[in-house]
């Protein structure tokens, strides 16, 4: 009897809080967004079951920036996960060589002036970061990672979070990744509300052939200029701009193959299982993380609003012949490809199938994602 209650009192059972529970139901939320909606499943599902694990007690199955080894312990399973690929800044990065493998900047390219859409676009980035110093109270370190969720990129956020602020990690983390799967839900009405029916006719012509020398060019010349500029968006425009290179130079398919594949596929289990790894109920469970989940929403409307709105004004200069679709600005955030097909289903639903802007909405979406690695590389510039 005494050996069976020793081991009931060293259970997980006896340690159970009310903050585990509690994140039991949060990971079992994530899993079934990502199961019965199709919400971002390949992060959701880790990142819920990570939450699940971490509030596991007596497991010792969480992570957090804070964790210090024990004389003569080891270090549990998911921190040394934590350790190297957070800590380090290692995952995020990779996560942008595979997506730069996997992206054709070509619309881009056909069409230069949606790059100011794709910057217009990180207009939430600023506002939220300046309310949650003002408003919320937040530091501005934290107001920085927070701030970042409105580029709709969950790299970049666990990134510049890791950096800024790690104890914030799983809460942004969740805020990025949740509004990513949700923009289908939240940009269409934003894009009904801004635009007119005679706007959303708008039909743009197909931009001309882009050349091979091109987008060789394109890849090694954004690096090295963005770099210059801005050096604390080297890791992720760098691995973007690699793996872009990779995939157009066409002698590299193997490495372009791997990197879009095999390897991104590998790095997003790691990272989307870490990052559930940092909710354990205590550390998640506070007032903050709902304040950052206000603000994530108010970041990511608010870059919608900034890209269709800017549109509306190039429209105001640009010739009647070169007019700009002013919903091709909602997909300036940098959730690629979402953003785009979204605004292709809004407009196509809104003029009987006779405007598909889908192509033209691929070259700002791109653009955000150049646009939301710059932001970040401007606040570690910024704040250090």
């Amino acid at each position: 009897m005494d050996a069976l209650t020793t081991l009931v009192a060293q259970s997980g059972f006896a340690g159970l809080s009310w903050q585990n529970l509690v994140m039991f139901v949060v990971g079992g939320v994530l899993i079934f967004l990502a199961i019965r909606k199709g919400y971002e499943p390949l992060l959701l599902i880790p990142i819920g079951f990570g939450a699940i694990l971490a509030n596991l007690p007596n497991a010792m199955m969480s992570a957090s920036a804070d964790w210090v080894a024990a004389a003569g312990g080891g270090h549990p399973l998911l921190q040394l996960i934590y350790n190297a690929g957070i800590k380090t800044e290692l995952l995020p990065p990779v996560i942008f060589l595979g997506v730069g493998a996997l992206t054709d900047f070509r619309p881009l390219l056909g069409r230069p002036l949606t790059f100011l859409l794709g910057a217009a676009a990180q207009f939430g980035i600023a506002v939220a970061a300046v309310g949650a110093f003002y408003v919320f109270g937040f530091s501005a370190h934290e107001a920085a990672a927070i701030g970042i969720i409105g580029g709709a990129d969950g790299p970049t956020s666990i990134f510049l979070a890791s950096i800024m602020a790690p104890h914030l990690l799983g809460a942004i983390a969740v805020a990025a990744y949740s509004y990513m799967s949700l923009v289908p839900i939240i940009q269409p009405p934003i894009m009904r509300l801004l635009t007119t029916k005679g706007e959303r006719s708008i039909d743009m012509p197909q931009t001309k052939a882009v050349s091979k020398t091109a987008v060789i060019l394109f890849p090694i010349v954004t690096a090295v200029v963005a770099s210059l500029a801005v050096p604390g968006c080297a890791p992720l425009i760098g691995m973007l701009m690699f793996g872009n290179l990779l995939r157009e130079s066409t002698v590299t398919n193997r490495l372009a193959k791997t990197s879009g594949g095999a390897l991104v596929n590998i790095v997003t289990i790691f990272l989307g299982i870490v990052v559930g790894a940092t909710m354990e109920g205590t550390a998640f469970i506070r007032w903050q993380t709902i304040f950052i989940l206000i603000l994530g929403a108010v970041a990511f409307s608010l870059s919608t609003f900034g890209g269709v709105v800017f549109a509306k004004l190039l429209n105001l200069v640009l010739p009647a012949d070169r007019k700009i679709n002013p919903c091709i600005g909602a997909a300036g955030v940098s959730a690629v490809p979402m953003a785009a097909r979204v605004v292709q289903d809004f407009v196509s639903s809104e003029t009987d199938g006779k405007v598909n802007p889908l192509m033209a909405a691929m070259g700002p979406n791109v653009a955000g994602v150049i646009g939301s690695a710059v932001a970040a590389g401007v606040f570690l510039a910024l704040l250090g």
